[in-house]
């Protein structure tokens, strides 16, 4: 107890010296303040104080677990396919050329796309698109077929549309998803959707189709059939 007491004596001592006029007031304040400190003591809470304050001092710091850390993961989405798409191997970015002037017996088979502009003698099959304007005699196989000023004779299929430019002459059937006839073909033509003849066009053989769109001045020599439009016509007239 005697800390305190000294601790007031010279505190009021030095609370008078500054404040003159002032010191009956603060030493009032004085005797209050360490009467509190003093019961504080008696009461054994100053003690309780002390205790805290050495278990803050000496405790250790809490560790961060790496478990508390947790990053969220995300479902990829399933990559979105129409119902009516081909099923063929996407094509990659490689694009063959046979050059005008060159001539190549033997089949050919690419991941990418081909353009020819010599001539081939023999099949060809590509995941991507065959562009010929030169001369094919063989089979074709690919996502899309486009023929300029080109002469081919075989089989033509493609998943995709078949475009035959003008001046172009196709010998052998074509079996696609769509096709646009500016040339001359002499074979059959099936396609499970639209079929465009320009005016440019002259067609020697069957059409299979959605839908047929003749423009003037196009010649078609056989029959053409929209089998696979959405019309029952038996039902159609049956009724």
């Amino acid at each position: 107890m005697s800390f305190f007491k000294d601790f007031k004596e010279d505190l009021s001592t030095a609370v008078n010296e500054m404040l003159p006029g002032e010191d009956e007031k603060q030493v009032d304040y004085l005797e209050e303040s360490a009467a509190l400190d003093e019961d504080s003591i008696e009461d054994g809470r100053m003690e309780d104080l002390t205790n805290e304050l050495k278990n803050a001092a000496f405790a250790e710091p809490v560790k961060e677990s790496k478990d508390d850390f947790v990053i969220p993961t995300y479902n990829k989405a399933p990559e979105y396919r129409a119902p009516h798409a081909p099923q063929y191997t996407p094509a990659s970015e490689e694009n063959a050329i046979i050059t005008e002037g060159m001539t190549i017996t033997g089949n050919l088979e690419s991941t990418g796309s081909v353009e020819v502009r010599g001539t081939l003698n023999g099949d060809v099959r590509c995941n991507g698109k065959l562009v010929v304007t030169g001369v094919i005699n063989g089979n074709t196989q690919s996502a899309e077929f486009f023929a300029d000023n080109a002469k081919v004779t075989g089989e033509i299929l493609a998943d995709g549309s078949v475009k035959v430019g003008a001046g172009s002459v196709l010998i052998g059937n074509i079996t696609a998803t769509s096709a646009v006839i500016a040339g001359a073909v002499k074979g059959d033509i099936d396609v499970r959707g639209p079929v465009v003849a320009d005016t440019s066009a002259i067609v020697m053989g069957n059409i299979k189709s959605r839908s047929v769109q003749i423009n003037n001045g196009a010649v078609i020599e056989g029959f053409c059939s929209q089998c696979y439009s959405d019309v029952d016509l038996q039902n159609v007239f049956n009724n």
